[in-house]
C-alpha cells in the first residue's frame, strides 16, 4: 500500500470496545464509557462503534441499561450462534444508544487450563497464582475475543481500519486472542488504575513517597498479586497502544508496569443528565427540602434552615478515598465552631455493609411521628455497627450528633439509585441539594464524584493525588473559586486535614454573593472536561494503534 494511502488512515472506521462494565454499572469505568459513547457514535457512526460486555441478566432479571434487538445484526447472531457462542444484541441504553453485545462465557471453562497454557506460552502471563476473580474475568476476556473475531469476519472488515479497545485487566485476553488471529487490528489497552498500585494503597504502604523504589514483579509477589500483574503488565506491553487516565496514574504505570502510557486520555464527561436553569433550582430545592426531612427525623431536632450541607461519596475503600481524612476534619472544624459563620451537616454516601432501610426511619417519615432511637447517625441498618470504620471514627472522635455541636453528620450507606428505602432519589438529584462536597482522596486515578459535583454547580475539594484534582488545580485550588485541590502526600495526613477543616470552616463565612459566585465557576470549570475537549486524546490513541497496520490490510 502506497504512502499516500497509509497517511490517509489516520483513524478507524470500526471501533470494538470491551469493559467489564458495559451495560453493568458498577464503578468509575462505567461513567467513562457510557459518557464517551456518544461523542464515538457521532465521530464514526451508530453501525460503526460496537460496545462487548458480560452476559450477567438471569433469572428474570434485566439490565435496566440494555435493549435487546431481536432484528440488529439478526444474520451475524444466527451465524454465532451455529459457531457456538452466546450472544445477545441491542443497545446500551445510554446517550448516542451505541451497539453493544453482551455474552455469555461460561463454556470456556472447560478449557481454561488449554486457553492459560496457550496465553503463557504466546505471552508469557503467569495464571498460576491466580484466585477470586481471576478466572472468571480472564476467561470472559477470551471470550470477548472470539466474538470479535466472529463480528469481524461476518462484517468482512479484512479491507477496513479497525481498533478493538480493552478497558483494564478484566478484558486483556481479549486482547491477546485479538493479536493472535487479527493481527491487522489495531489494539489498545486501557488501565484506569493499576492493580499492583491501588494494592499498594489499600495495603497502607507508602505508594508516593517511595514509587521509584518500588518493583512491581516484586510487590506483586509480596500482595499475592502476581497473576492480575502479570496480565496487566503484559497487555500494557502487547497492545498496539497503551493508555491511562491521568499523569498521576502514569506515574504508576511507568514504575509498575514498566511502560509509560502512549497517551494520556483524560476522563471526560457529558453534562446531559444535569439540570439546567430553572430546573437546577427546583432540584436543588427539592433535594434540600427531602435532605433536611430525613436528617431531621435522625437527629430528634430542627436543624437551621441555613445549615451548610456538605458531602462525600464513592466506594467505601476508607483510605483510599479519603473518609478518614473527611472524619477528622469535620472534627477539627467542631473545635473551631465559634468561627462557623453557620451550622454544618455532612452527609456521607458510602454504600457499605446493610441489611436495607431502617423501618423506624421509613415509618417515621411515613406517618410524621418521632424517632425513638440510639441510632442518630444512619440511614439505613448497617450489619455490624462495631467494626465500621465510620461508626468507629464517630465515636473516637467524639462526632455524637448533639444538639448543641454545631458540626453533625448523617450515614447513608447505600447505593442511591432511586430505590433505597428512604431517600427513593438518584445520588444526582441527592447532591444537587449539597453547599459543598469533598473528595480528600489518597488513591484516586481520575475522580469522577468532584467533576460531577461541579457539574451541579456544587464547589469541591479534592486533592493532587487524583488525576482531576491535579487537571482542575491549573483553573482553581480554592473552593470559593470553584474547586479546591489541596496538596497531599504521603507524609502530610495532618496539614491536609487541617486545610480542608479551613476551608469548610471559610464556606461557612462567605456570603451569599460570593457562594452564588463559586457555585458559577465550579459548573464553569466542570465545562472544560467535557468529551468535546477530551475525546481528541483518544483520537490520538487510535491513529498510535493503526499507524503500524496499514500494510496488513488486504
Amino acid at each position: 500500500m502506497s504512502k499516500k494511502v497509509f497517511c490517509m488512515i489516520q483513524q478507524p472506521e470500526y471501533i470494538f470496545e470491551a469493559s467489564w462494565e458495559v451495560c453493568n454499572r458498577i464503578g468509575g469505568i462505567y461513567a467513562v464509557l457510557s459518557t464517551r459513547a456518544a461523542s464515538m457514535v457521532k465521530q464514526y457512526g451508530d453501525s460503526k462503534v460496537f460496545f462487548f460486555g458480560p452476559d450477567l441478566w438471569r433469572g428474570g432479571h434485566e439490565s435496566p441499561y440494555f435493549n435487546e434487538s431481536k432484528l440488529l445484526l439478526k444474520g451475524w447472531r444466527e451465524q454465532a450462534s451455529r459457531e457456538g457462542l452466546q450472544v445477545r444484541i441491542g443497545h446500551w441504553n445510554v446517550p448516542g444508544k451505541p451497539i453493544a453485545i453482551l455474552l455469555s462465557f461460561g463454556q470456556y471453562f472447560a478449557k481454561k487450563n488449554e486457553i492459560f497454557g496457550h496465553v503463557w506460552d504466546k505471552f508469557r502471563v503467569n495464571s498460576l497464582e491466580g484466585y477470586g476473580d481471576y478466572d472468571e474475568s480472564c476467561i470472559f476476556g477470551y471470550a470477548t475475543g472470539v466474538v470479535m473475531r466472529s463480528l469481524y469476519n461476518y462484517l468482512q472488515l479484512h479491507d477496513k481500519a479497525v481498533c478493538a479497545h480493552f478497558n483494564e485487566w478484566m478484558t486483556a485476553f481479549g486482547l491477546f486472542y485479538v493479536k493472535e488471529h487479527l493481527p491487522q487490528v489495531g489494539t489498545l489497552f486501557t488501565t484506569h488504575a493499576t492493580s499492583i498500585g491501588r494494592s499498594i494503597a489499600g495495603n497502607q504502604k507508602p505508594l508516593y513517597d517511595y514509587i521509584n523504589y518500588y518493583d512491581g514483579d516484586q510487590m506483586a509477589r509480596e500482595l499475592n498479586m502476581v497473576a492480575k500483574h502479570s496480565v496487566e503488565k503484559q497487555a500494557a506491553h502487547h497492545a498496539d497502544c497503551f493508555t491511562t487516565v491521568s499523569d498521576i496514574t502514569n506515574i504508576e504505570c511507568t514504575q509498575l508496569l514498566e511502560k509509560a502510557a502512549d497517551v494520556v486520555t483524560p476522563n471526560g464527561f457529558e453534562n446531559d443528565f444535569v439540570p439546567q436553569g430553572m430546573a437546577m433550582k427546583k432540584s436543588r430545592k427539592a433535594a434540600r427540602e427531602l435532605l433536611k426531612r430525613v436528617a431531621e427525623k435522625i437527629l430528634g431536632f430542627s436543624i437551621p434552615d441555613d445549615t451548610l450541607f456538605i458531602g462525600t461519596g464513592g466506594r467505601y475503600e476508607y483510605k483510599n478515598k479519603g473518609l478518614d481524612v473527611f472524619m477528622q476534619a469535620l472534627r477539627r472544624a467542631l473545635d473551631r465552631s465559634e468561627e462557623l459563620g453557620r451550622d454544618v451537616l455532612a452527609f456521607i454516601m458510602v454504600p457499605a455493609w446493610i441489611s436495607g432501610p431502617r423501618q423506624d426511619l421509613r415509618e417515621a417519615l411515613d406517618n410524621d411521628t418521632p424517632l425513638n432511637s440510639w441510632n442518630r447517625f444512619t440511614t439505613h441498618e448497617l450489619r455490624d455497627y462495631d467494626h465500621d470504620n465510620i461508626m468507629g471514627a464517630q465515636r473516637w472522635l467524639g462526632l455524637n450528633n448533639a444538639d448543641y455541636q454545631r458540626v453533625k453528620f448523617i450515614f447513608v450507606p447505600t447505593y442511591l439509585h432511586g430505590n433505597d428505602g428512604i431517600f427513593n432519589r438518584s445520588y444526582y438529584d441527592i447532591i444537587a441539594g449539597l453547599d459543598l462536597s469533598i473528595f480528600p482522596s489518597y488513591y484516586e486515578p481520575w475522580g469522577y464524584t468532584p467533576l460531577e459535583s461541579a457539574a451541579f454547580g456544587i464547589p469541591t475539594i479534592t486533592t493532587t493525588l487524583a488525576g482531576f484534582g491535579l487537571w482542575a488545580a491549573n483553573y482553581s485550588t480554592e473552593p470559593q473559586n470553584g474547586v479546591g485541590v489541596v496538596e497531599r502526600t504521603d507524609s502530610n495526613y495532618n496539614q491536609v486535614v487541617d486545610t480542608i477543616a479551613d476551608m469548610i470552616v471559610k464556606h461557612t463565612q462567605l456570603p451569599k454573593p460570593k457562594r452564588d459566585a463559586a457555585r458559577k465557576k465550579a459548573r464553569a470549570i466542570s465545562q472544560k472536561a467535557l468529551w468535546k475537549q477530551f475525546f481528541v486524546y483518544y483520537e490520538e490513541a487510535y491513529k498510535i494503534a493503526l499507524s503500524e497496520k496499514v500494510h496488513l490490510l488486504q
